[in-house]
Order: structure tokens, then C-alpha cells, then sequence
């Protein structure tokens, strides 16, 4: 199997990406986390940016990371000083990395108008600065910004510079598309040429998803010769962001028989695209292909059934391949055939009669406003409940939420909580953030000694919609908690016209179906 090689730039390109922003430890975690995915190459920043980037660049060295490469990112030099005296070169340097990543201008257009120098001395200055950091020991990649924009109008001339940065020692000439605005035919008619041309070379594609076809260009090109990819997780990046790894390396893969990861590494890709969102605290995508958790979702029920019956009828891989489950969502939609999967999946009867019965219960539920397929907990507890296995863990007597603004502006939101656990009654204060907050800090509080596992859990995301708006203040409202422990994810929902009680149901939900999940 060929191998392809792979670059991250969530580091650099990523943080570009609107409403991004790691910090030193963010980005050292994500270094760490990206070497044990096996990643040969990480980007670590542009070190003449600011003093963060270069303090990266000293704590990394001491992680000892087993597999990749770290890269200092920079530019060529500047038109109107000397390599020895430029900045850029000199920061990268400073960063003492074994690899080190140069941007060039290819495109005429560029070097006239940005760089305001002529193209003699463009190709000067990019094979100057290569030979700068080749002199030094660096393993040296060149990327060749808006090469395929500088190709369409004059392709003599980008060519001139790829011959420029390899005649300077250039160990791999990256093609960019800059611009984010080429086809895949393009890109492989192109790349083919360069492959041609510079045959002794690696050869890398760096691309963006301006026209949505990011991934496929970097496919396009990878079948065209390029042996080295850039990309971010999660396709983060300015503008409409880069080519997704998450997708770009199962497609090779899988779907091209190209040696990219270790199968073991490969099911970390799930994993790797949520922490990424987590540590950026961005909301995950939930339709990403491969590591979205809607890339395998099925509600339509005739889908379902197919799949009960043969996998491979609605899915193009299997799941567990990139670390992703398949999931049945259930809603008023759906047939007796998602309900039967889910059973399936339980382990538990899958009886006809059964299955209708809580198909029946869901959609009288959905018709109160209930909603099913971001809660699986609660379906999973409401399968319980209809089968008559569900036994409640605790009862509940009463709660109260307060919440006081005083003349300072402070609010202060206080939680009682009265519970029965057997034949001992729990009755605790807690303060929270809010009245959710508060209601959630004394439900634990008043569980955690009988039941511990609590303490592993902790709720992530929490959304409101109004299911009757026409009510106004007086409409119902559904109320969807995401909780999360060590080891999975799960959702619950509450309804009700009151919002507190909506919370404190789904709320109820999330903590039962972990005690469930412990205890049984």
C-alpha cells in the first residue's frame, strides 16, 4: 500500500476559523491528542505571530511526542531585507523545530500587487528562503499559496516558482488552493502535471472549502500523485474552512486503499472530532460525514427495516471503523421497524405487539410535544417503562427554586430538594448559576451517597424550544439536557407550559438512566 502523509494545521489554520481560539494549554492538549492519532506532521503556529505561538513552540518539545512532526509555520522574506535579518525565517528558527513550513506567492497577480516586487525577484526570494532553513538542518515544505489561481492565469510562472523553492532544497512542494475556489477536475488535471514535472519530489495539497469540494480536491489530488495532505479537524478554518481530515483520511483509506493511519488509530477519529469541539467549545457539527453523530442516524422506517436485514443497504461503511455507532432515531415518523432495531440493539424482546405498543406511546408522547431523537435516555427509560421493568430510583416530594436580584445587581438562585430514597428522606439546599443549575447541584447533592456513579456524570449542553408559540408566555416548552461521563453521551427530555418543571424532568431522566445504566 502507498502511503500518504499527513498534516494538521488545526493549530494555525483551525484557530482562524470564526468564533475560534485555543489557548497555550488548548493547543498543547490538542498536540498531544493529535501525536497519539499517529498524525506525522502538526502545525504548530506562525511564529513571528505573537509571544503564545512561540511559547508553544518551547513546551511541545518537552511532551517527547512519539509520532509527529511539530512545524513552525512562516513566510518567505520580505522584498526589502536580507534572509539573515527577516523575521519570519528568524522566528521559525527560533522555534528550533524539526520541520518548518514556508508560504510563497505564486500567483502574478499576488506578487504585483501584494508583495509589489517583480516575478524575477519573487522566485529569488522563495528560493533564498528555502535554502535559508535547509542550511540550518530543517526539513523544509513549501507551500505554494493560490497556486491553482496562479496556474489558470499563468501557469509558466507558478511553475518558475515551484522550480524556484525546489532548486532552494524545498523537501516538498504543497499546492494550495488558496482561494478555496477549484473543482476536483481541476485539481487533479493540475496536480498530475506538477506530479509530472517535479516527479522526485513529495508533492502536497492543501485545500479549501470556499466551493465545498475541499475534501474532494484533496482526493482528486492524492489520486493525481500528491503524497502529503494538510487539513484540520473538523474542516476548521477562515472563511468556509479547510479540508476535514476527519473525512479526507477514511476516504483514503477506505475508499482508496491508500496506508494513512493504523486501523486502531482509525477508530479514534469520533473521538478526535469531539474533543476538538470541545476544547474550542465550538457545537459539534451533527451531520459531518464519518464522525457526525447524524453520519449514521436512520429514522426513515423503511431504512430501518432494510438495515435490520442487510447493513450494507444504507450505510457505505461500517461505523465502527472511524469509532461512530449507528443510531435508530425514533419519532412519530418512524415504523415499527426503528422500534424493533432499538430493541435489537437492548437486547431486549422483539415482539411485534411490543413494538407497536411503544410506537404508540411515542407518538402520543410527540403529540404533547415530547421529541425522541436527541434523547435517547429518555426513549431507552420509556421502553422500560412500557415493557414494566422500570423501577424508580428515587421519589420525588417536593423541590423550590428561588431567585433573588438585589439592589447590587447580584442574583442569587437557591434549589430545595425533598426526596424519598427507600424509606430515608433526603431533604438538601443547593446554589447554582441559575435555576437549572441550582435545581441539578441539589438533586446530586441529595443522590450521590446512595447512589455514587452520579458524581461521574455532568450535564453538557442544555436547549428550550417553544413547541406551541402561539400560546405566547403561556406555551408549552421542550426542554433537551445532553449529559456526559467517562465513557459516553446521552440526551433526555422534559415538557411542560412551566420551564422549571420541563428542566427538572429531563433533568430526573438524565439521572436515572445513569443509575440504570451502574445498577443493572
Amino acid at each position: 500500500m502507498t502511503r500518504v502523509a499527513l498534516y494538521d494545521t488545526t493549530l494555525r489554520d483551525g484557530m482562524q476559523a470564526e468564533g475560534v481560539s485555543f489557548s497555550l494549554e488548548d493547543k498543547l492538549s490538542i498536540a498531544k491528542w493529535l501525536d497519539g492519532l499517529g498524525l506525522e506532521y502538526i502545525e504548530g503556529g506562525y511564529a513571528a505571530s505573537n509571544p503564545k505561538e512561540m511559547q508553544f513552540f518551547q513546551e511541545v518539545a518537552k511532551l517527547g511526542l512519539m509520532h509527529s512532526k511539530i512545524s513552525a509555520f512562516g513566510s518567505t522574506r520580505r522584498a526589502d531585507c536580507s534572509v539573515s535579518d527577516d523575521l519570519s525565517l528568524n522566528s521559525i528558527l527560533a522555534c528550533k523545530t524539526p520541520a518548518a513550513t514556508l508560504v510563497g506567492k505564486t500567483w502574478d497577480l499576488h506578487v504585483r500587487h501584494v508583495l509589489g516586487c517583480s516575478l524575477d525577484e519573487n522566485l529569488m526570494i522563495c528560493s533564498e528562503s528555502v535554502r535559508y532553513l535547509k542550511d540550518k538542518g530543517i526539513e523544509t515544505i513549501f507551500d505554494a499559496e493560490h497556486f491553482f489561481d496562479g496556474y489558470k492565469e499563468n501557469p509558466e510562472y507558478s511553475m518558475k516558482v515551484l522550480q524556484a523553492a525546489a532548486e532552494g532544497g524545498a523537501d516538498a512542494l504543497v499546492l494550495c488552493d488558496t482561494n478555496g475556489g477549484s473543482l476536483p477536475e481541476q485539481v487533479f488535471e493540475v496536480t498530475r502535471q506538477v506530479c509530472r514535472t517535479f516527479g522526485s519530489l513529495v508533492v502536497g495539497i492543501h485545500t479549501h472549502n470556499d466551493a465545498d469540494c475541499a475534501t474532494a480536491n484533496s482526493l482528486a489530488a492524492v489520486r493525481a500523485g500528491a503524497r502529503q495532505v494538510q487539513g484540520t479537524i473538523n474542516g476548521m478554518g477562515e472563511r468556509c474552512g479547510n479540508a476535514d481530515l476527519c473525512s479526507v483520511i477514511p476516504g483514503l483509506a477506505l475508499k482508496m486503499g491508500f496506508e494513512v493511519l493504523d486501523p486502531e488509530k482509525m477508530r479514534m477519529l469520533t473521538e478526535t472530532s469531539r474533543f476538538i469541539y470541545e476544547i474550542g467549545n465550538v457545537a459539534p457539527v451533527m451531520n459531518l460525514p464519518y464522525v457526525g453523530s447524524s453520519a449514521f442516524a436512520h429514522k426513515a422506517g423503511l431504512h430501518v427495516d432494510a438495515l435490520r436485514k442487510s447493513k450494507r443497504t444504507y450505510e457505505h461503511i461500517d461505523p465502527g471503523l472511524v469509532g461512530n455507532e449507528r443510531r435508530f432515531l425514533i419519532s412519530e415518523l418512524s415504523g415499527k421497524s426503528n422500534v424493533l432495531a432499538e430493541l435489537e440493539k437492548s437486547k431486549l424482546s422483539q415482539d411485534p405487539k411490543l413494538a407497536r405498543k411503544i410506537l404508540s406511546r411515542v407518538q402520543e408522547l410527540e403529540n404533547e410535544g415530547y421529541q425522541f431523537e436527541a434523547a435517547n435516555a429518555s426513549f431507552d427509560l420509556l421502553i422500560k417503562r412500557v415493557i414494566g421493568t422500570y423501577k424508580p430510583s428515587f421519589e420525588l416530594v417536593e423541590y423550590h427554586v428561588e431567585v433573588e436580584k438585589r439592589k447590587t445587581g447580584e442574583i442569587l438562585t437557591e434549589s430545595t430538594v425533598k426526596l424519598k430514597v427507600g424509606d430515608e428522606v433526603e431533604h438538601v439546599v443547593a446554589e447554582g448559576d441559575g435555576p437549572v443549575n441550582a435545581l441539578d447541584a441539589a438533586l446530586r447533592k441529595s443522590l450521590e451517597n446512595f447512589y455514587p456513579c452520579i458524581r461521574e456524570m455532568h450535564l453538557i449542553d442544555y436547549k428550550v424550544r417553544v413547541v406551541n408559540a402561539r400560546a405566547g408566555t403561556a406555551a408549552r416548552v421542550r426542554v433537551v439536557i445532553e449529559s456526559r461521563d467517562k465513557q459516553s453521551l446521552w440526551g433526555t427530555v422534559g415538557v411542560s407550559e412551566n420551564i422549571i418543571e420541563a428542566s427538572w424532568q429531563a433533568l430526573v431522566d438524565s439521572v436515572e438512566y445513569k443509575i440504570h445504566r451502574a445498577t443493572s
